[in-house]
């Protein structure tokens, strides 16, 4: 690499930089969503949009007085109760696990003793939970912590590769690649915007390039310089909001 290249850290930095500029901070409530709470909301969100794991999570909300209760019912019924999130099987098995395996280990349903953790630590702790990836550990500790950690989804995979930030096979690598090289106190902030780039221009097909903020640093060589003819926003974040 050219000595007088940029490093990944001034690249985040920069292109964080021209998100804000554009999307402008997000909003992030004073009060974080607990660990638990959002580690669930988090295995909700798999595969499906923001609408329907919020509906699949107050729908829990609502049927359970508690998540000991939620943790004393059968998967199937907890099946049925998410359904409109989609997997649910998939998704009901995994928050059983987590609610039984977290039960057996600390004796009760909070995540209280991770906060003393550090992150790798954590990463590794939520991660040997049947069901849990690096995704979804990920944002617990950036939700729910407020540490400097950036998850990546594949809106955040896919935007990150197009500007060439990273030339990465999978989001898990692009995690691994990234964090590390952030820039202090950035990494909701340039989650989120990521998030909302993805959503609205940067789409799988047919990216809206003409007007995205990063054109004049993305190296995506296959842009789409068409005028679109309306762009959906969407600034709704799941787990800003539980």
């Amino acid at each position: 690499m050219n000595k007088n290249s940029p490093t990944i850290k001034e690249k985040i930095k920069q292109v964080n930089h021209l998100l804000v500029d554009y999307f402008g901070i997000p909003f992030r409530p004073k009060k974080l969503p607990d660990p638990v709470d959002a580690l669930i909301a988090t295995i909700l969100s798999q595969n499906t949009n923001d609408k329907n794991s919020y509906q699949a999570y107050l729908n829990l909300k609502q049927k359970y007085k508690n998540w000991n209760k939620l943790s004393d019912d059968s998967r199937a019924e907890i099946e049925k109760t998410i359904k409109v999130a989609g997997l649910g099987k998939q998704k009901s098995a995994a928050i059983k696990s987590f609610l039984t395996t977290l039960k057996n280990k600390s004796g009760g349903l909070d995540l209280q003793y991770i906060k003393k953790m550090a992150d790798d630590d954590i990463l590794n702790e939520l991660t040997s939970i049947k069901g849990i990836g690096v995704k979804t550990a990920s944002c617990v500790l950036l939700f729910s912590m407020d540490r400097n950690v950036c998850p990546v989804d594949t809106h955040v995979h896919r935007t990150l590769n197009r500007i060439g930030i990273v030339q990465t096979g999978s989001p898990d690598k692009t995690f691994k690649r990234i964090n590390g090289n952030l820039p202090d106190k950035i990494a909701h902030q340039f989650h989120t915007n990521l998030i909302k780039l993805g959503r609205e221009i940067c789409k799988p097909s047919k990216p809206a390039c003409s007007i995205c903020p990063l054109l004049g640093v993305c190296a995506f060589k296959q842009k789409n310089l068409d005028i679109p003819q309306k762009i959906k926003t969407n600034s709704f974040q799941l787990l800003d909001s539980i």
